[in-house]
Parts: C-alpha cells; structure tokens; sequence
C-alpha cells in the first residue's frame, strides 16, 4: 500500500517553495529574455549558475513531484515570473507513481495543457526528454525497479512528436546520455537516476543548444 506523504494536504503543489523567491525577483529587466527551468529533482539539484555563467537563468525545479503538482504550480513559478522561455523537464516521478499511479494518457494532458498556458501567456516552451536509468549500484536498485524502459522510451516518443507538431522546442537528453542498452551510463550518474557533474555537464550542451534554437525560431 502507497502512504502519502501528510505535506500534501497541506500544500500538494509545494506552492509555497518559491513564494518568497518569486516576489523577490520582480519584472524582468528591459530586454532580458529570462529563462525559467521548471521540473522535478533533476532540476531542483542542477547548480544553473556553475553550469551557465553570466546566464542568470531561474531555478524553479522541486524534487520529487509529478507533471500534476508541476501544473499546479505554473502560474506562481512560471507565468509570474514573465520569461521568455520555460525549460520543462518532467515525467520520471509520474512513471514511478510518487503521487500514485498515473497513465503515460494523464501524463501527456498535463504537459500538453502547460505547453498551451505557455503560448497564451507569449512564453516558448522546451521540453526535456525524460532521462535514462541505470541499476550498476545498489543505490541505483530502487530508481531503476520503478522507471521501466519501456515507459521511459514511449513517453519520449510522444514528447518528440507533440513538440514537432506543435513547434515547441525539444532538448534530448536521453539521448546524450543513454548507453547502446538505452540505460543511463554509468558515469553520468552515481545513483542511476540523478545526474552527478559529469551528468549534468551534458545535459548544459543540449539543454543551451536547445534554448538558443528556441529563442532564435519565429513564434507560430
């Protein structure tokens, strides 16, 4: 049986994380085209300044939630915070069930409806392929055991084509650091799922190259 953690009747969305952050941060300047990185642990934990100097891009990643408390909290973390660019990086905790089983269906409603939120409100939006899984450590076990390949693979595909048909920007991590066995390799990440510096050193490559073709394509 799944025991929900108690913090989510309380504020399921974690919308208070940022709160003071976002009211702090104010307008963007004249001319700066902000950046907002939007996702889950892997962006909670990427240090954006080590990683993009002199960019000042927004970290607004939360460990462990799902694209449905992502949806809840893009108003406050996103559209508030008046970017030009959203860099989402989601699904992997909505594969291993954290806020209980979810269908790859419900998954790709709750991108598609942050993708449209983005193009109302003038924001281009990119979104992340859903990175690989290794189990090479005993601390890798538990993340591979709930992360099956087949999902990971399926909700990629889906992701490559809703962005293609919907000129959306598409950053493909999985591919830079998945092995010829399709898992994450090994050195890119300690625990098998979370980028160490060597990971993360390759998701800046794709992740600049895709906000860079992003900002620079005409908007639909």
């Amino acid at each position: 049986m799944r025991i929900f953690n108690r913090k989510f009747f309380n504020d399921f969305g974690n919308l208070y994380r940022f709160r003071d952050a976002n009211a702090a941060l104010g307008a963007p300047a004249s001319g700066e085209r902000r950046v907002v990185f939007f996702g889950d642990s892997i962006t909670d934990l990427w240090n954006l300044d080590a990683s993009f100097p002199g960019m000042n891009y927004i970290n607004r990643g939360i460990g462990g939630q799902t694209t449905e408390q992502l949806l809840l909290r893009f108003r406050p973390d996103v559209i508030g915070l008046r970017p030009a660019l959203v860099m989402i990086l989601a699904g992997t905790n909505d594969i291993a069930g954290n806020t209980g089983p979810m269908t790859q269906e419900q998954t790709a409603g709750n991108f598609a409806t942050m993708a449209e939120l983005a193009r109302l409100h003038g924001i281009r939006a990119v979104f992340g392929s859903v990175t690989p899984v290794h189990h090479a450590s005993p601390a890798a076990l538990n993340y591979f055991a709930l992360r099956p390949q087949h999902r990971i693979q399926a909700l990629n595909a889906w992701l490559k084509q809703y962005c293609a048909g919907e000129r959306l920007g598409y950053a493909d991590y999985f591919s830079a650091m998945a092995d010829e066995h399709g898992l994450m390799r090994r050195e890119l990440a300690d625990d098998g799922l979370h980028p160490n510096f060597a990971g993360y050193a390759v998701m800046t490559l794709v992740a600049q190259a895709a906000i860079e073709n992003a900002l620079n394509q005409t908007v639909p």
